[in-house]
């Protein structure tokens, strides 16, 4: 019974569907009919133009659109725990040439306008420091938090005072749409977020997620598709990147997944009680659990991860829900975790 992560999750029958409906001969790369419809699709789904490119990782989408963003001597500040901090093995510095990671604080992985100012404030504009090019925040965060609308906002605000850019690592962004119950483009593009992450994978797709560019920084479509090819992610058959992001997009599929994951760790969320160490808002619960109570849960059929544990703890755990988990393996690890 499987509770290491979404990533592990199988892939959506009309995902599958939709890549063997694109088995037809067409035109390489991007310029078959399935990836031109991508603008179009995320134009209509946030309601105002977007320009949108297909890669296969998390991590490209997240480096690439950053290294569009930010030139080698500039800086991008991110949450200490961010993703592009902690778990892309230096891409971003790999992708960008060597721009900075400049790391603030916040609970739960979530900056704020403040902890922002406390990085940005101390920097002496001249030739001698590191000058901040773009923020990026992660939706839901590595903790499963979620940012509202107003709080991408305040932040979005505070990146067009600064004249940066503000990039959004959404390979959470469906669970976190799902938990606010808003339009998507509350959260992003009228918030002030100029370029998101969309992820896919995790929600049902197999290999492919998205760039997408709001206003402006439709203009860094080019650069990220010159830099694409020269990183190895221009797949001569990205028809079927497109197909997997367009099934999802079809019907809403992405939130109906999405609502699903999310239900799942809210039910196990409820059997936690006082064990949890964050709010359940997204996929992931992370809870109180000693290293005899882990064993006693592998021993009875569950796999999750083991996790830093708060100062006073004897322990922490991992469970992330996906999709496509088993209701009835869900309700069997919540009953096990109150039965502890």
């Amino acid at each position: 019974m499987h509770f290491f992560s979404d990533n592990a999750a199988a892939i959506h029958p009309r995902v599958w569907a939709a890549m063997q409906a694109a088995d037809a001969p067409d035109h390489g790369y991007d310029g078959d009919a399935l990836s031109r419809r991508l603008d179009g699709a995320f134009s209509d789904l946030f309601g105002q133009p977007a320009t949108a490119l297909w890669v296969a990782t998390g991590t490209a989408a997240n480096c690439l659109a950053l290294a569009a963003m930010v030139p080698p001597d500039g800086g991008v500040v991110c949450h200490r725990e961010a993703h592009i901090e902690v778990d892309e093995g230096g891409a971003p510095g790999f992708y960008t040439h060597g721009a900075k990671l400049m790391l603030a604080e916040g609970d739960a992985a979530k900056l704020t306008t403040e902890t922002i100012s406390a990085v940005l404030e101390p920097i002496r504009d001249n030739v001698h420091q590191v000058q901040p090019r773009a923020i990026s925040i992660t939706q839901s965060t590595e903790y499963g938090r979620v940012y509202t609308p107003q709080e991408v906002a305040a932040i979005g605000a505070l990146a067009q005072a600064r004249d940066l850019w503000l990039h959004m690592d959404g390979a959470r962004f469906a669970n976190a749409v799902a938990h606010l119950g808003c339009h998507p483009a509350a959260v992003t593009v009228d918030a002030g977020v100029d370029a998101l992450s969309f992820g896919f994978v995790k929600n049902g797709g197999m290999g492919a997620e998205a760039i997408v560019l709001f206003g402006e920084a439709q203009g860094l479509a080019d650069p990220i598709r010159r830099a694409r090819k020269r990183a190895g992610h221009l797949q001569s058959k990205g028809r079927y990147l497109a197909a997997q992001i367009l099934a999802l997009l079809e019907g809403d599929l992405w939130l109906t997944n999405a609502r699903a994951a999310n239900h799942a760790a809210a039910e196990l969320a409820a059997a936690a009680g006082t064990r949890l160490i964050h709010p359940v808002e997204a996929d992931e619960v992370f809870l109180v659990l000693s290293p005899a109570e882990a064993a006693a849960l592998r021993n009875a059929g569950f796999d999750f991860y083991d996790w830093n544990a708060p100062p006073g703890t004897p322990g922490a755990a991992r469970l992330v829900t996906a999709w496509n988990s088993n209701p009835a393996h869900v309700a069997a690890l919540a009953r096990a975790i109150a039965a502890l």
